[in-house]
């Protein structure tokens, strides 16, 4: 297929996708909107080389390891200490979602399919890239295909769980507001103690400096985990998650600024060409393949999401949080960024007349959730890939 035809239907797709997204209040997602009308369209005869004739396949696996650096800029130290109730939670969400597929859904699925739709199931792009490429790599397209269905669905369950926890909350609040127990947050700008490199002139902050800054600790991230690899004799911690990792210490260092992808103007492309890589599996997805995976889907969503209620709530009670914050903190899994951020206002804006009181509302609950999709999405999944990945090797071995 001409490369320009290519790049065009597939952005056009997205075109429609983020318009169905915003009618539907975000239940519908764009990712999912894309993933059925290519599913149908590969069914239909579209050419399933679209998305390497396009050139975007090439750009997303590349842009991966930017796109984690440019997460770990977006995370603030200091809001996370202060969270630590929320990262109790999200992590007990992310223990629940494990354990329940692997100790209730592995004998019926199998224990590949349980390892290989933990992350992804409480994670995002990211999660299903690593997922699938080892499945791939032990020769399971099938699994492959689940890692990325698992991303493009999850919302699907995710949103409305999630908007019906948050508006039960905002009885609690209500009350709470009512009663004069709640007091407006003061929200400081972080500025990191760990800074050592000055501030970079503005005059030189173009975007091709930014890009290159971002590329220099992507290279220093690919380093240093291979050679731990090397010294080790075994992979002690995947690319990605060092990547992450070295985003978040060169941002409080001073060495990266916060939110750099958008700073250099490249954010808008990156995260398209990402979404092709997750997207590029279903070019495999025959519909004899999608008619059999489907148990396997449904298990690990209804399973996964069950045990992730059910440990968030009950690390809520030890925490003393309420149980609809508490659901709503750890369903966070199921979507991420932005859903985060575009939930608690979408909610708001239905239940508070009084500005003041949807405002207050706004700030109690918009950072814990912003925090609670980072730990789940933006950490727990990687870093829980990286770590089942090979023990998903060395049991298909």
């Amino acid at each position: 297929m001409n490369s320009l035809a290519a790049i065009t239907i597939i952005l056009c797709v997205y075109a429609l996708g983020d318009f169905i997204a915003v009618r539907t209040k975000s239940i519908v997602s764009m990712l999912f909107t894309a993933s059925v009308f290519f599913l149908f369209a590969f069914w239909s005869g579209l050419p399933t080389t679209i998305f390497q004739d396009s050139a975007l396949l090439q750009i997303g696996t590349v842009m991966i390891g930017f796109l984690l650096v440019h997460m770990g800029t977006m995370l603030n130290i200091k809001q996370l200490l202060q969270q630590w109730k929320t990262v109790l939670i999200c992590t007990a969400a992310i223990i629940g979602i494990t354990a329940a597929l692997l100790l209730i859904a592995a004998p019926f699925i199998g224990l590949e399919t349980a390892l290989v739709g933990a992350p992804p199931l409480f994670g995002g792009v990211i999660a299903a890239i690593q997922m699938s490429e080892v499945a791939n790599t032990i020769g399971r397209s099938d699994l492959a295909l689940l890692a990325s269905l698992l991303v493009i669905v999850q919302g699907f369950a995710g949103y409305p769980i999630a908007s019906w926890a948050l508006k039960k909350e905002v009885a609690s609040f209500k009350q709470k507001y009512q009663q004069q127990e709640v007091q407006q947050e003061i929200q400081e700008e972080e500025v990191s103690k760990w800074t050592v490199f000055p501030p970079f002139p503005e005059k030189y902050r173009s975007s091709n400096v930014y890009l290159a800054k971002v590329a220099l600790v992507v290279l220093l991230s690919s380093f240093i985990s291979k050679g731990l690899t090397s010294l080790l004799g075994f992979q002690l911690i995947d690319a990605n998650i060092m990547s992450l990792l070295m985003g978040v210490l060169f941002s409080e260092l001073g060495f990266l600024e916060k939110n750099i992808l958008v700073k250099a103007n490249s954010y808008g492309l990156a995260m398209p060409a990402l979404i092709v890589v997750v997207l590029a599996n279903l070019s495999s997805a025959t519909f004899d393949v999608f008619v059999e995976i489907l148990p396997a889907l449904a298990t690990t969503i209804i399973v996964g999401t069950i045990g992730n209620v059910i440990f968030s709530l009950i690390a809520g009670r030890i925490l003393k949080i309420t149980p609809w914050m508490s659901i709503a903190l750890g369903i966070t899994a199921l979507f991420g960024f932005p859903g985060t951020a575009i939930l608690p206002s979408e909610v708001a804006n239905s239940s508070f007349s009084d500005k003041e009181e949807r405002e207050l509302f706004l700030e109690s609950v918009t950072s814990k959730m912003l925090v609670g999709g980072f730990v789940t999405v933006s950490i727990g999944s990687v870093i829980l890939a990286g770590f089942l990945a090979p023990i998903l090797i060395n049991v298909a071995g």
